[in-house]
């Protein structure tokens, strides 16, 4: 890939006319300046805006009707050249037009001699101002002519700013972007990407049910999809995974129609409706590919098919390759191995990304939870006591809040964005996003690197998303937390797995005396649907000796929870089921388990849930119908030969993969079509093992090409023998040379090339303690990534 040139601009006179419409909103001005930096300044478009200079919100004069804020000039040292006596001038004009539900957007009209840009600033609520800068359709863009462009002369040299912001002046007619006007149905199916750069597949003639309101008017079927990308950039999240744009209502009051799920959806015969889907829930609902783009936007006869995994996906691109026309594809999606005989799995390759970054978002919900309940003194002591967790309902001082009607008025910034310090990390893939769940996390103020932050507070869980999906280009992952994870606006949290009210007030009550009640998420997500994950976590009693500090863990049983993800407060947990196995039982799924999916295919609702239990030497295996997963009674145990109803007891031999496994995933391989378990032994030796299912003959899915309708692929695991164990991953030890823990794999990160869509690609992570006070910029973990490539 070519880099973009790189100019600096030198002002001067450059001043930015506010309303006091902008004047209302001190915490936002600020940010409003960066972007409008980036379109003066492209060079720091990637991120890397110098703010030394810049004012802050309670620099900004708000004294009258209009303020004039200086923007200084960015730095002369450019690394090709320099834009002289240009005159850059930043007007912004409120538009009135009487009382507003809530204000209308504010535009910013950018002229630098050469070009003008139309920005349209999107209020986020009444009381809040005015929090991002949003670009109008490439189509606004417009050009002064001031003579040739020429290389080499600085006056009028092409600049470049992000492409979701505008269009080359100069682009040739096979990349400008036009009006579709012919989408259907020729390029149903196609897979393309928007000019923000998110991947998407077309569908035509399909409704979905779930609508973002308010509909809206739109000139184009692009048009539509880059009100998709705004919404999400907007919330923080992946709340919309599809657009649908009627062309034949270009005159009416709404025909673009923004949607949060494509779970429900209806066939429009004969209907002109042009859809969008985002590749990720595309695939996640198995929709049919019919070829991939890179320009579909810009001329759909330049549209081309791809037959094999494309290497851009390799490079790290967001564009998503397809399997080969030839392959055996079903569901589209999913490549299989050939032959007659299982495929041994080999380590190809492997690549370290690093430490992840943590980029929370900047609101809060203002939410009063109801008051909690006091607990009697004779509750109030030490030792572990299941009522507490059993004989309470969930408090409502716990748990992300999820952003709907009831709240989406109550958003608030952030006065501090706090400082993130997390212990574990498992995740899982659910309705577009992928999901990092971490058990212990603080948060911290004012931590910088060469000082440490004061203590705000602790929750024994947390969740962040994965934004920008960075590893596809072997760069560490970006971490947000979501807008619903926090208690407060200086960043405290409320915690991701709720509490029941008898767990939280005794925490209240003990707090600092070393007692407390944790809901840890120690097992990578289990998909219930394509909608749904769950989680069976472990209730644990944490009693420290304040003293010596040594610790000491007492399981009293897990807890279900269900997990939904893709709205804009972050992933939800619920907990339906506040005890469901005992302390004196097997730990079921506390490891973890997988879904065997029924003939509906992937992200269907039948087939069953498997639960592993560790015991010592090995795991035990249980399973239940997705929809009994609460009902404690509808659950079988694998006994060494048939399903019972009756739980066996830790000492049961009915291992069905034997060793000392700490950590394990397990997942069914399209490509060598057999399972393979990836985990980490209680040998503390910061290794990945893996093993791969000897079956005698292919494993195939109920669901794909040749599977048995009337079988359950996942029962293999109790029918043939694992292979010999081999290394998958040599971790590095921590920064304070301790090992490596909470290890987990996260499959169908890499699209279709990751190994459960029958490519070759898998991202680990695991925790890395440093040894660091966790109030430093190090923390005192890291939750660290890499990649491995099979053979």
């Amino acid at each position: 890939m070519k880099s973009k040139p790189q100019f600096s601009w030198a002002f001067t006179v450059a001043v930015l006319v506010v309303s006091s419409s902008l004047c209302d909103a001190r915490p936002h001005a600020h940010g409003v300046l960066e972007n409008i930096r980036r379109f003066l300044h492209p060079s720091n478009a990637g991120g890397g805006v110098s703010t030394t200079n810049a004012p802050t919100s309670e620099a900004i004069p708000c004294d009258s009707a209009s303020s004039i804020i200086p923007i200084l000039p960015t730095d002369a040292r450019a690394p090709l050249a320099s834009l002289h006596q240009t005159n850059a001038s930043i007007t912004a004009a409120a538009q009135h037009e009487g009382p507003q539900p809530r204000p209308k957007p504010l535009e910013l009209v950018l002229q630098n001699g050469r070009q003008t840009l139309h920005h349209d600033v999107h209020p986020i609520g009444q009381r809040h101002g005015f929090h991002h800068l949003h670009t109008r359709k490439p189509s606004r863009l417009t050009s002064t002519a001031v003579g040739a462009s020429t290389t080499g002369t600085t006056a009028n040299a092409e600049f470049q700013v992000p492409t979701a912001a505008l269009v080359p002046r100069q682009a040739s007619p096979s990349t400008a972007e036009k009006t579709i006007t012919s989408l259907c149905p020729d390029n149903n199916g196609t897979v393309f990407r928007s000019s923000s750069g998110i991947t998407y597949q077309t569908v035509c003639g399909i409704n979905y049910d779930d609508n973002i309101r308010p509909f809206l008017l739109v000139g184009s079927f692009e048009a539509c999809i880059q009100k998709c990308d705004a919404y999400n950039y907007d919330t923080h999240g992946v709340g919309c995974v599809a657009a649908l744009f009627v062309p034949s209502r270009l005159q009416s009051k709404d025909n673009c129609y923004l949607k949060s799920s494509i779970a429900h959806s209806t066939v429009d015969v004969g209907s002109t409706l042009e859809g969008a889907v985002r590749y990720s829930a595309a695939q996640s609902a198995h929709l049919p590919v019919s070829r991939t783009s890179t320009s579909l936007l810009s001329s759909l006869s330049t549209a081309s098919s791809t037959s094999s995994r494309s290497s851009a996906s390799r490079a790290g691109t967001s564009s998503q390759s397809i399997p080969s026309a030839s392959s055996t594809v079903s569901p589209p999606g999913i490549t299989y191995g050939e032959g007659n005989s299982v495929i041994a799995p080999k380590v190809g390759g492997s690549k370290l990304h690093g430490p992840s970054e943590n980029r929370p978002t900047r609101q809060y919900i203002q939410y009063d939870s109801a008051p909690g309940v006091n607990l009697a003194k004779s509750l109030l002591r030490v030792g572990a006591n299941g009522d507490l967790s059993t004989g309470y309902d969930v408090s409502p001082q716990t748990g992300v809040l999820d952003v709907n009607i009831y709240t989406q008025n109550t958003l608030a910034p952030l006065r501090n964005v706090p400082h993130i310090s997390r212990d574990g990390g498992r995740g899982g893939y659910l309705n577009g996003q992928h999901l990092f769940m971490f058990c212990d996390t603080g948060s911290y103020s004012g931590t910088s690197p060469t000082q440490n932050g004061d203590f705000l507070d602790f929750v024994s869980s947390s969740v962040a998303v994965d934004v920008g999906m960075n590893a596809l280009a072997g760069n560490p992952i970006h971490l947000q937390d979501g807008i619903g994870g926090w208690s407060d606006n200086v960043g405290r949290q409320r915690g991701f797995a709720p509490l029941t009210q008898g767990e939280q007030a005794y925490n209240i009550a003990m707090q600092g005396q070393g007692q407390r009640y944790a809901v840890w998420i120690e097992s990578s997500l289990i998909p219930l649907d394509a909608e749904t994950g769950i989680v069976y976590a472990p209730i644990i009693y944490d009693e420290v000796d304040l003293i010596t500090r040594a610790a000491n863990f007492t399981y009293t049983g897990n807890t279900l929870l269900t997990i939904t993800a893709g709205g804009r407060g972050g992933p939800v947990a619920q907990r339906p089921v506040r005890k469901l196995f005992d302390q004196d039982e097997p730990e079921w799924g506390v490891n973890g388990g997988l879904r065997s999916w029924g003939p509906s295919g992937i992200g269907g609702k039948d087939g069953k849930v498997y639960l592993f239990g560790g015991v010592s030497g090995g795991m035990l295996m249980a399973r239940v119908a997705p929809d009994s997963i609460e009902d404690r009674a509808a659950y079988q145990y694998w006994t060494g030969s048939s399903w019972s109803t009756i739980m066996p007891d830790a000492s049961s031999k009915a291992i069905w993969i034997d060793g000392p496994i700490m950590d394990i995933d397990v997942f069914y391989s399209p490509r060598h079509m057999t399972f393979i378990a990836v985990y980490l032994t209680a040998y503390a030796d910061s290794t990945f093992y893996y093993r791969y299912l000897k079956a005698d003959r292919p494993i195939m899915p109920c669901y794909a090409p040749g599977g048995d309708k009337n079988s359950d692929y996942v029962e293999n695991l109790l029918k043939y023998e694992w292979s010999d164990e081999q290394v998958l991953y040599k971790a590095q030890p921590g920064l304070a040379g301790a090992f490596i823990y909470a290890g987990g794999a996260h499959t169908r990160y890499f699209g279709s090339d990751d190994i459960v869509n029958g490519g070759t690609r898998l991202l680990l992570s695991w925790t890395a303690p440093t040894g660091q006070n966790p109030a430093s910029a190090a923390s005192e973990y890291q939750i660290v990534t890499a990649e491995v490539n099979f053979a």
